[in-house]
Order: C-alpha cells, then structure tokens, then sequence
C-alpha cells in the first residue's frame, strides 16, 4: 500500500467504483499541470474525495447543496471551510477567490448561466476559473448505442442514451461549441481547452455501471465504495486500468471536455 500511496490511479480504485476512481484519476494528472492559487473554492466539492486526492494539501473552501455530502467531506479533511449553499447564491464576497474549480459538476446543474454568473462575481480579475464537463461526445460515443445503430435499431439508440444520461444526472450532455458560448456569454476568456476520455476510455465507465454494482452495495451497507482496498484484492484490475490510464487520455472524440479561463470583460 505504502508503494502506491503517491500514485493517483491507485489512490482513486482503492476508495472508489473502479471506473469512476479511472475517470477521476485521469483528471487529477491534469490537475497536476495546473496553477492554482489560494484561495481556492471547490464548486460543488461533493463528498470531498476528489479535492483530498488530487490536491497535496487542503483547500480553502469548498461548497455544496447536499449536506450529507458535506459530512463526508469532513471526514477526508478536503477543505479547511465548507458550506452548504446553491452554486447560483455563493455566500461569499466579490472578487474574494483567486481559484475556483469545478470537477464534473456544472452539467448536473439545470441553470447553469445563474452558476456561470455567480462565479465570476466571485472571482477576482485575474482569477483562474477551471472546469471539466462531458460533451457530446459522451453520448455519441456510447458503445452499446453504437452496437444498436450498427444493427439499425434506432429507436433503441435514442432509448439508451437518454437512459444513460439520466442515469449520470446529466442536464448538459452539450458540445464543446455550446459550453465555449454559454461560458464565454457568461464573461469567461477561455485560456486553453481540450477533449479527453476518447471512446476506449469511455466504454469502461460505461460498462462499469454495471460490474460496479457489488462497490454500490458495500457502499450501502458498510459506508465504503471497497471494502477491502488491498493489492491482493484490486492488483488485477488496476493492472488493467493502468494500461490505458498510461496512454494520452488528450483526444478530439473525448467524451469530456477541460477548460481553464480567466474573468473576462463583460
């Protein structure tokens, strides 16, 4: 265990579903090639698992709208504040953060141009705002979708990918075209942007929602995704997982998009 304590796809399947703890430790390396300064705000920082594995030390604050979360947040020492508030109403001042990221949270939200405007209020001039989002991709580039419109069974293509999306709480599968005018509409200058998780990579989040169900049940009833993170129990897997996790996940046809950006003129 102490072998792998720096490595992040290690970190992310000995506490997570394994194609979830992949998705998030693709994200972390990229994480690790950006600047942020403090303070720092996590939106929508969930249960805090991302923040505390991807970032050596806490961060400053970090908020959410589900409370239960939050209390697990406490328990990874992820932030050094947290606060239960909506992303559309941040009780905060403006221009107080110098960093506000955002990891796989803003297509879950409906409104998202209300979220979009609070963070820039927040936000200082030259203040970093870094997200990540699925796009179009992700629901193009579904396999089983791509098998149904193989065998012409369309009404079955449309049927699964709005399952699937739902399924991941998604409001805003949209484009990469979309997400550049809603955050540029929104007084973001867009820095640099690319597409990871290209179809390969994809396919193993997908189907892992399904062999992920035994993590869901130890979630359950023990309170922990794996209830036995040791190398003997995840070695086959990870062995697995690291074969694509050390290929470039940077892809056109990603099923996920990063942006890093600064505030802009409105």
């Amino acid at each position: 265990m102490e072998y792998y304590k720096n490595d992040l796809l290690w970190k992310n399947i000995s506490t997570l579903p394994y194609f979830r703890g992949f998705l998030r430790a693709v994200e972390g390396r990229y994480y690790e090639t950006i600047e942020v300064e403090n303070p720092l705000l996590d939106l929508g920082i969930g249960d805090g698992h991302f923040s505390a594995t991807t970032f050596p030390d806490k961060i400053d604050f970090g908020i959410d709208p589900a409370w239960k979360s939050l209390l697990e947040a406490k328990t990874f020492h992820s932030a050094n504040m947290l606060a239960c508030a909506n992303g559309d109403m941040l009780p905060f001042p403006d221009m107080y953060f110098s960093s506000v990221i955002s990891n796989s949270v803003l297509e879950h939200i409906e409104d998202v141009t209300a979220v979009l405007t609070e963070v820039r209020r927040v936000l200082k001039d030259d203040g970093n705002f870094v997200i990540c989002v699925p796009n179009d991709n992700f629901t193009r580039n579904l396999s089983i979708a791509i098998f149904l419109k193989k065998i012409r069974w369309n009404k079955a293509v449309t049927w699964y990918q709005k399952i699937f999306n739902r399924i991941s709480r998604h409001y805003h599968p949209d484009s990469t075209a979309v997400w550049v005018k809603n955050l540029k509409d929104a007084g973001f200058s867009i820095k640099e942007t690319w597409n990871y998780f290209p179809p390969r990579s994809l396919a193993i989040l997908e189907w892992g929602h399904l062999f992920g169900i035994p993590a869901w049940i130890s979630k359950k009833i023990f309170g922990k995704w794996i209830l036995f993170p040791k190398k003997w129990n995840l070695w086959p897997i990870y062995s697995w997982l690291r074969k694509n996790y050390q290929k470039d996940q940077t892809a056109e046809n990603g099923a996920y998009s990063f942006f890093i950006m600064n505030k802009g003129n409105l």
